[in-house]
């Protein structure tokens, strides 16, 4: 009684959930070494694409005296990045028929024409900001595929417990190449010396040499885009041969009933908009921060290092999986205060704030960590919320959403560029709107039940 083993039969389970019997060749997912390479190249592509995207906004003031661009012609610069978004129904659809490969090589290849056309080096102004300006547009029209295929790209590689990992890196090097460039710019490009008497001649040959280490910029960024675009050429496979885990292997709904899907989900258009208010104002913001910073008496310099961390954000480990909300309140909440915080010290002649470097860089630092941070976790947060409409449909769709409010920002200060202090105000207000947003979304999470309780 109780002493002889089991049989083989009598340890099978009396009840079989129904989806076992559709499924009779079960997905033994697995993953290859190569991930880490596929995840290397579109990172790099993604911080090269953030890099181009704000070269001219930290050298405003030497664009000027090298180029003649005004406050409206930065602006307009940095517009055409979210103008590159127009056809990301193309890119989506592209990534969801022929798979990342074929999107990714069409996004790097308007790159190297935009990294080349901006290059020329014309003597006639007129004809070479043209250039310049068709250039931008060019490397625009990659956003669609960098800022939005990171979570497609983690979940058609990785293993659920690296998926969050990989979406982090990913996501974010975009930002830490528009990070990048607060310090490329700067340090190579030197700042006009507006405060001592020149002669013509001197300043003549100043602006010369700004014009020429410029140029210098444009060259290496075109270098480093045309070699990526070669490597990516060469290898870049569109999936892996068998999926890493189930979600990877399900059946996804079709381009078109996943787009009517997200436009009649609310739970979904309520975080879209939680993401997208505070991501573009922050992307048109950062864009333009010398210009907010001038007033403050914050050097082109000096506000580089500002510029730079204020995109380096934190990488969460896969174990926030669950938690996803609980991370969204804590940091839109942190990013509410510090947007506070430093729109108020810049107010400082009616707040009697204390406004030093000092203060205006750590705020100015706490905002970005805490909206760029959050990125990654909105993404996740997105697929989990609309699973099994497909990753890049889905980021495509809030991306888009966050670049058409960058460039309603933008568009706006090219007309209303003489003071800037109310996009500080649209910063602070667009944190605020985002926390009230994410208090009352409730998450659910359909792929994590997939991986973690089907898989079992």
């Amino acid at each position: 009684m109780g002493a002889g083993s089991s049989t083989e039969a009598e340890r099978e389970p009396l009840l079989v959930p129904s989806y076992v019997e559709t499924n009779t060749n079960p997905v033994n997912g697995r993953v290859y070494g190569r991930r880490w390479l596929v995840l290397t190249l579109f990172s790099l592509l993604a911080l090269m694409q953030g890099m181009v995207w704000n070269f001219w906004g930290p050298i405003q003031n030497s664009a000027a005296h090298a180029y003649g661009f005004t406050k409206s012609d930065i602006a307009i610069l940095v517009l055409w990045g979210p103008a590159g978004f127009l056809p990301w129904l193309l890119f989506m659809w592209l990534m969801d028929k022929k798979g990342l490969r074929a999107s990714l090589l069409l996004s790097t290849l308007f790159m190297v024409l935009g990294a080349a056309l901006r290059s020329i080096p014309l003597t006639g102004q007129p004809l070479r900001r043209w250039l310049i300006h068709g250039g931008q547009l060019l490397n625009g029209l990659a956003g669609p595929t960098m800022m939005s295929a990171g979570p497609y790209l983690s979940t058609t590689w990785f293993a659920p417990d690296q998926r969050a990992t990989a979406t982090a890196v990913a996501s974010l090097f975009s930002y830490l190449g528009g990070a990048a460039s607060f310090i490329v710019g700067p340090l190579i490009v030197p700042a006009p010396n507006d405060t001592q008497a020149l002669t013509t001649i001197s300043a003549a040959v100043s602006d010369i040499f700004i014009r020429d280490r410029i140029q210098l910029v444009m060259y290496a960024e075109l270098a480093a885009i045309a070699v990526l675009f070669g490597a990516v050429l060469l290898y870049f496979p569109a999936r892996p041969p068998m999926p890493p885990s189930v979600a990877a292997a399900s059946q996804r709904l079709s381009y078109r009933s996943s787009i009517c899907r997200l436009l009649s989900n609310l739970r979904f258009l309520m975080i879209a908009l939680a993401y997208a208010v505070p991501t573009g104002v922050i992307a048109g913001w950062s864009g333009v921060l010398d210009m907010v910073l001038t007033p403050a008496k914050v050097s082109q310099v000096w506000h580089k290092f500002s510029g730079c961390i204020i995109s380096l954000s934190l990488i969460f480990a896969d174990s926030i999986r669950g938690m996803l909300k609980l991370i969204l309140v804590l940091m839109l909440a942190g990013a509410s205060l510090a947007s506070t915080w430093f729109t108020l010290t810049c107010l400082s002649s009616y707040t009697h704030l204390p406004s030093t470097s000092a203060i205006l860089y750590t705020s100015c630092i706490l905002v970005g960590i805490f909206i760029n941070s959050s990125v990654p976790i909105f993404f996740e947060l997105f697929i989990e919320t609309v699973y099994p409409v497909p990753e890049g449909i889905t980021c495509g769709v809030v991306t888009f959403l966050g670049n058409l409010v960058t460039g309603l920002l933008l568009f706006f200060l090219t007309f209303y560029c003489k003071d800037v202090s109310w996009l500080n105000w649209c910063l602070t207000g667009s944190c605020l709107f985002s926390l009230v947003l994410i208090l009352f979304f409730r998450e659910s999470y359909d792929r994590l039940y997939l991986d973690v309780f089907v898989s079992v």
